[in-house]
C-alpha cells in the first residue's frame, strides 16, 4: 500500500487482465485497480485525479494506473452504451465482480497477495475455458466481441456451451446490430493480430453473428487458414486485412476502415494473378506492376502487398516452407530500380536537351534495364 492509497478508508485490490496474466505465467500490462468502500470526494482529497465521463475512474497521482469506484451496472437500453450505473461505498467487491464478463476477468488480487475468486475463473484458467460470469454477459455486445478476441489470442481456450448459447441469443435479440462501426473495427481489428485470428471468425459464425457484423464474408474455414498463415508470417494489420477481405468495399465502407487497409485490400485484389507469376513475369509487366503500385514512393506497402499474396497462395504451406519464388522475385525486381541513379539521368537528360516526359522516359527505361539485368 502506497501512501496515497493509505489516504484512503477504502480497500484497494487488482482486478482483471493483470490478475488473470500473473496466474497463466504471462507477463502482465497495466495494472487496473478497484476501490471499495470510498467515494468520489475521498478520492479527490487523498490526489486522486478523475477521468472516468460514465461512472467514477481515477488516475493515481504517480503511477497513473486507473483506480475505478467499485460499481454495479444496470440495463437501461439496447446497445453497449444502454447501462445506468452505481457506485457507492456500499457497493462490495463481488457486486463489482460479478458485472464483468468472463470468470477469467472476474478475480482480484489483495495488496497481501489474497487471490479473490468468487466465480471460479482460477478453475476455469487451469481448464482453458471463457465462461460468462453472469447472464448480464448478454447484455453487452461488445462482450461477444471481446469474447472472440479472446479465443483468438488463445487458441487453446474452448467457449463454454451455456456461454455459446447465450451469445446466440444476444444475436437474436438484435444487440449487435446496435453496436456502431468504430467499435466492431477496433475489436476486428485487435482480434487479427492475436495469434490465431481464425478462432475469432469461428466463434462469429457459430453464434450467428458473422453475417450480421462483417457482411460478404464467406466460407470460414478457408478464410480461416488464410488469416492464420498471415499470422504465422507475422504479417502486419493491413496485409492480414487485404487478405481476409480481398477488397470488400462494402464491408470497409461499413465498418469505416482505415485507408490503409482499404487501399491494400483493393491492390491485392487487382494485382494477386499477376504477382504470382512473378519470376515469368518480364521486365516491362514487373515495371508496370511497380509503378501501378506506386512502389517507389510506398515501397513498404508494396512489400506488405508481396506478403498478403504471399500468405494467399501459400495457405497451406507449412512453417518451415521455402520463400515464396514471387514474393523474392518481385522485392528484388524493386531493388534493382531502386537502385538506379535517377538524379544522375536527369541531370545528363538535361545535359542532351531533354525535358519533361522524355526525362521520365529515360528514367522509366533505365529502371526496365537494370530490372531486366536483374
Amino acid at each position: 500500500m502506497d501512501e496515497f492509497q493509505a489516504r484512503l478508508t477504502g480497500r484497494c485490490v487488482v482486478v482483471g487482465g493483470a490478475v488473470r496474466d500473473a496466474l497463466m505465467g504471462q507477463a502482465a500490462g497495466d495494472r487496473d485497480w478497484v476501490v471499495v468502500g470510498s467515494s468520489v470526494q475521498e478520492m479527490l482529497a487523498a490526489g486522486f485525479r478523475p477521468v472516468g465521463r460514465d461512472f467514477p475512474v481515477f488516475l493515481h497521482p504517480v503511477t497513473h494506473e486507473e483506480y475505478a469506484l467499485a460499481r454495479t451496472e444496470r440495463k437501461s437500453a439496447p446497445g453497449y452504451h444502454g447501462f445506468v450505473f452505481h457506485a457507492a461505498p456500499d457497493v462490495t467487491l463481488e457486486q463489482d465482480l460479478a458485472r464483468r464478463d468472463l470468470t477469467i476477468n472476474a478475480m482480484a488480487r489483495s495488496d497481501d497477495g489474497v487471490l479473490i475468486d468468487p466465480f471460479g475463473g482460477a478453475r476455469d484458467l487451469a481448464a482453458r475455458v471463457l465462461r460468462h460470469v453472469s447472464p448480464a454477459f448478454a447484455e453487452d455486445p461488445v462482450r461477444l466481441l471481446r469474447l472472440a478476441r479472446f479465443a483468438a489470442r488463445w487458441p487453446d481456450f474452448t467457449v463454454a456451451p451455456e456461454t455459446m448459447a447465450l451469445l446466440r441469443r444476444l444475436v437474436d435479440a438484435g444487440e449487435v446490430d446496435a453496436l456502431v462501426p468504430e467499435r466492431v473495427w477496433q475489436e476486428l481489428a485487435r482480434g487479427l493480430m492475436e495469434r490465431r485470428p481464425s478462432r475469432l471468425l469461428t466463434v462469429l459464425d457459430e453464434c450467428g453473428a458473422l453475417p450480421r457484423l462483417l457482411p460478404g464474408l464467406s466460407d470460414v474455414p478457408a478464410l480461416g487458414v488464410v488469416i492464420d498463415r498471415a499470422s504465422a508470417l507475422g504479417a502486419p494489420l493491413p496485409a492480414r486485412y487485404a487478405t481476409l477481405t480481398r477488397n470488400a468495399c462494402a464491408l470497409a465502407d461499413r465498418l469505416k476502415v482505415p485507408a490503409d487497409c482499404r487501399d491494400l485490400a483493393q491492390m491485392l485484389a487487382r494485382e494477386l494473378d499477376v504477382i504470382a507469376r512473378g519470376p515469368s513475369l518480364g521486365a516491362t509487366q514487373s515495371l508496370e506492376l511497380l509503378e501501378r503500385c506506386d512502389a517507389w514512393r510506398r515501397p513498404e506497402r508494396f512489400a506488405d502487398l508481396l506478403l498478403a499474396a504471399e500468405c494467399v497462395a501459400t495457405a497451406d504451406a507449412g512453417s518451415e516452407a521455402p520463400p515464396w519464388p514471387p514474393r523474392v522475385e518481385l522485392a528484388q525486381a524493386l531493388a534493382s530500380a531502386q537502385a538506379v541513379d535517377t538524379a544522375a539521368i536527369a541531370h545528363d537528360a538535361a545535359r542532351r536537351g531533354l525535358a519533361g516526359p522524355a526525362v521520365g522516359q529515360a528514367i522509366r527505361e533505365a529502371r526496365r534495364s537494370a530490372i531486366h539485368r536483374h
